[in-house]
């Protein structure tokens, strides 16, 4: 692969290990943030958190922006609880406050996380702290099985689209919500490639346009950043082999 043969474009900051990683590989990202996270700071979530904090209860996270909100709260404080998240940087961020031995289980994405929370015997309560607009698939499948969900929206998500003018040969999404602020102002050509986080995310962006999609379903950007290198190598190695 020639240097710098091919661009991409985040529609979210990247790690610089992550941009240079890829520069390493012949890829230049660029990276513009098209969605904005924003606490629900009252002191009636604070009251509640801290009030949670010395119980003795299931906790779920599938966002490591809840885990951010959920730990400033905190305030150091370590809470007696059994945690269940998705994995990546969202377990990551929870190992800032919990032990591996507080994490009950992970998994790659909210559906899957569901499942292996059902897998808990005599479990009938949990406390989900999430988005405003998180996505139905973990309550639904919780709440139709028996177990009761406590829902504290502790963040919002809201669009911030900007205008792209530069072709760029990929594009990465990581979040519906990512998609539709994207979307909303922009358009591409069939030739770019889109890089998904999540069937979820994948549909959303299948509802936009006819691109090819190639879905990572694993979270987190490091794995998505993976994923469009091993795509790129392998492209440039059939390239090569063509006789």
């Amino acid at each position: 692969m020639a240097e710098h043969s091919i661009h991409i474009l985040s529609t979210r900051p990247l790690k610089k290990e992550l941009v240079e990683k890829a520069r390493q590989r012949g890829i230049t990202a660029d990276a513009v943030a098209f969605i904005q996270n924003i606490p629900e700071l009252s002191l009636q979530l604070s009251d509640a958190i801290n009030s949670l904090a010395q119980l003795r209860l299931v906790a779920v996270f599938t966002s490591i922006h809840a885990v951010e909100v959920v730990r400033g709260e905190l305030n150091g404080i370590r809470p007696p609880w059994t945690v269940f998240s998705t994995g990546g940087a969202t377990k990551e961020a929870l190992l800032d406050i919990f032990s591996e031995k507080d994490m009950a289980g992970t998994a790659k994405n909210a559906s899957n996380l569901a499942e292996k929370i059902l897998k808990q015997p005599e479990l009938r309560e949990v406390f989900f702290f999430c988005s405003r607009q998180r996505l139905n698939d973990l309550p639904e499948t919780l709440a139709a099985a028996g177990v009761k969900v406590n829902e504290h929206v502790v963040y919002q998500t809201v669009g911030t689209p900007v205008a792209i003018d530069k072709a760029y040969d990929a594009v990465l999404f990581f979040s519906p919500s990512g998609v539709h602020s994207f979307f909303s102002i922009n358009t591409l050509p069939l030739s770019t490639t889109l890089f998904s986080i999540g069937k979820t995310t994948t549909a959303t962006i299948e509802s936009y346009c006819g691109n090819e999609v190639i879905t990572s379903q694993w979270p987190g950007e490091a794995s998505l950043v993976d994923l469009v290198i091993d795509h790129y190598s392998k492209t440039a190695g059939e390239v090569q082999s063509t006789p």
